[in-house]
């Protein structure tokens, strides 16, 4: 669970519905995305144009990724390889490589990007886009 203004994400027991621990992140955190294994989690920082990567055994963040202007939702590729996150402000999509933290490509979409999903085969990616009142793919 990302909490925004404290600039952090709580980690919940499900179990007994418990905050067991908080992991810092950057600026107004809103999204977080875990890899299939679960090995990996990735946070959108909007306030400070980044994305948070969480090794989930020792809850640390491991890598900060650049991108671009007010990431927001975010969601990991089944394999694990890749990272896509919508860049609301400039109305982008950015690509993460998982292997290197970096950002491989940047793809324009419609306006407002904010939700992302994945074809469980990665054959497309679709990004609803909040002013524009349309889906990009």
């Amino acid at each position: 669970m990302t909490n925004f203004e404290a600039n952090n994400i709580s980690l919940i027991n499900t179990t007994t519905d418990t905050v067991t621990f908080t992991v810092p992140v950057g600026n107004y955190p809103s999204e977080v995305a875990a890899t299939s294994d679960g090995s990996k989690a990735y946070v959108t920082n909007g306030g400070d144009k980044t994305v948070s990567v969480i090794n989930t055994t020792t809850d640390t963040v491991t890598f900060t990724v650049p991108v671009g202007n007010y990431p927001n939702g975010i969601v990991v590729t089944p394999d694990g390889s890749k990272v896509y996150n919508t860049n609301y402000a400039d109305n982008t999509v950015s690509v993460i490589d998982t292997a290197t933290n970096t950002v491989t490509t940047t793809v324009p979409v419609g306006n407002g990007p904010v939700g992302i999903g994945v074809i469980p085969n990665r054959s497309k990616v679709y990004v609803t886009n909040n002013i524009g009142n349309t889906v990009s793919n």
